[in-house]
Parts: C-alpha cells; sequence; structure tokens
C-alpha cells in the first residue's frame, strides 16, 4: 500500500487512526479518515439534515444503533471476527446518526433546564 498517496488535511485533525487497510480507496487515493470514520461523518450528517426537518427519533433507538457500532468494535477487537471495511462503514454511519441523536436528546434537556430557570 506504500504507492498509494493519502490526502492527510482532513485525517490529522480528526482522531481517526488512518490505518490504509481500514480506509477506501478511490484512483489510488486513500481516503483521509477510515470507514468507521467516514460513515460516522455521514451518520451525523444525515441526523442534522432530519433535524433540519423537525425529525428526531427516541432516544432508545439512538442507543441502540450507537450499540450496533460499538459491538461491531468489541466483536473485532476481542478477535471473535475481523470486520471488513463496509461493516465498519455501515455501521460507522448508524454510530454517527445515533450519537448525534443523543446530542439533540442532552441538548433538548439542557435548554428545558435552563427554560426553567429563567422563565419561571
Amino acid at each position: 500500500m506504500a504507492f498509494l498517496k493519502t490526502f492527510n488535511f482532513i485525517g490529522d485533525k480528526s482522531g481517526c487512526h488512518q490505518i490504509p487497510e481500514r480506509s477506501f480507496c478511490v484512483k489510488g487515493y486513500i481516503f483521509p479518515i477510515c470507514a468507521r470514520c467516514t460513515g460516522v461523518f455521514i451518520g451525523q450528517l444525515s441526523a442534522v439534515i432530519l433535524l433540519l426537518f423537525g425529525v428526531t427519533v427516541n432516544i432508545f433507538i439512538a442507543i441502540a444503533v450507537l450499540l450496533v457500532m460499538g459491538a461491531d468494535w468489541f466483536i473485532q477487537y476481542i478477535g471473535i471476527k475481523s470486520s471488513n471495511n463496509y461493516r465498519r462503514f455501515f455501521t460507522g454511519i448508524l454510530g454517527g446518526f445515533g450519537v448525534f441523536e443523543i446530542y439533540i436528546f442532552i441538548a433538548k434537556i439542557i435548554f428545558k433546564v435552563i427554560a426553567k430557570l429563567f422563565i419561571n
């Protein structure tokens, strides 16, 4: 994989491990972030777009889809089954969506508490 070029202007700041074998490759260029982190970004972007249309999901669904990504990582980490980039990407989408929905849930609680403190 040494012949492949990488775009590091994004990956260096993302917190991603940037392992080339775990990243997608297009026309000889390796994505700056791994397949799972690419999926997380797309999942979070999807949650933002849905939020703009007023769509959110139940907190339990958000936790469940986040746990799917965690389970995939854990199964790979302890060596039960190795993951592949497509599964990492798909579970990353679920995890990114789930974590952003949890952020929205927490923000709503904070706004309610602040409203009660200053309005009542």
